[in-house]
């Protein structure tokens, strides 16, 4: 089993979930966090099967991922 760092966010209308530094497009979505993390593993899994498991390779891996919020004065 391999494992991705993917990013889920919270917006209005419900969550979009997205991998980290994967080759190509790969997204998923839900009503509510676990629906979008399970959608876009399915969508991980179909561009496996798509295109192969070369398109996931992550070249320099990503060791950890932060999120930050920064407050810019313009």
């Amino acid at each position: 089993m391999k494992q991705y760092k993917i990013i889920v966010e919270k917006h209005l209308d419900g969550y979009v979930a997205y991998p980290l530094g994967l080759k190509g497009v790969v997204v998923g979505q839900g009503d509510t966090y676990e629906e979008a993390l399970s959608d876009v593993k399915s969508a991980i899994r179909f561009h496996i099967e798509s295109f192969g498991e070369t398109m996931l390779d992550v070249e320099p891996p990503i060791l950890e991922a932060f999120i930050a919020e920064a407050g810019i004065e313009v």
